[in-house]
């Protein structure tokens, strides 16, 4: 979910605003993924990379997670909804890690899966993926996958990246081996679930071979 700084910056307006209406566009998202029928939804929401940010702008990015939990939580459960977090989430400050802790307990009989990556880095992931295959024996594909954040998700079918970046920025990249990519040129708060229904739509008349002919 890419563009929110720069979505802010074109109307001159601080950043923060442009995050504010990212959160919104996400809101809006989540509700469409079961018309759809979409079964797993992962979104990218701050990265280990991320704490480089001015600290102002880190505090305003936390203090929205702190009200998107409060204020959408219930909302989640009455739509049969699992939240999954991906990253070091842990190494948040307290409160949210206890936040988290109670959605993830609250939504965990969902059906259907709201992924969220915090603290993460592809890198980072496979690195991690790969030592604790090492402790527990032999390093191949399938244990560094069964060690993964995302171990217990399907397969990644679609990535999409907003806002005209045409590169992956250290997400999901081991996931991503086979996945197909859609890389728009809108700003992530203009991003609409038609957005998703058209690269949905476009990912469906893809011919998927997996390395074959």
């Amino acid at each position: 979910m890419d563009g929110n700084g720069r979505w802010a910056q074109k109307r001159h307006l601080p950043r923060a605003m442009g995050h504010k209406r990212g959160v919104e566009a996400v809101r809006k998202l989540v509700r469409s993924i079961e018309p759809m029928g979409i079964y797993c939804l992962t979104l990218y929401a701050f990265s280990s990379e991320n704490w480089k940010r001015p600290e102002e702008e880190v505090s305003d990015l936390m203090g929205m997670l702190r009200k998107f939990i409060k204020s959408d939580l219930p909302e989640f459960i009455a739509n049969d909804v699992r939240l999954k977090i991906i990253g070091d989430y842990k190494a948040l400050e307290p409160d949210i890690v206890e936040m988290l802790e109670d959605a993830l307990d609250k939504t965990s009989g969902g059906s259907r899966i709201l992924a969220v990556a915090l603290n993460y880095g592809s890198q980072q992931e496979i690195a991690r993926a790969a030592s604790l295959a090492a402790q527990a024996g032999e390093i191949t594909v399938e244990t560094i996958a069964a060690n993964l954040f995302t171990a217990d998700l399907p397969p990644l079918d679609l990535l999409i990246r907003t806002s005209g970046e045409v590169r992956l920025s250290n997400f999901l990249l081991w996931q991503a081996a086979y996945a197909e990519m859609s890389f728009l040129d809108v700003l992530w708060p203009d991003f609409t679930p038609e957005h998703l229904q058209a690269a949905i739509d476009d990912f469906s008349q893809r011919d998927r071979r997996y390395g074959g002919r």
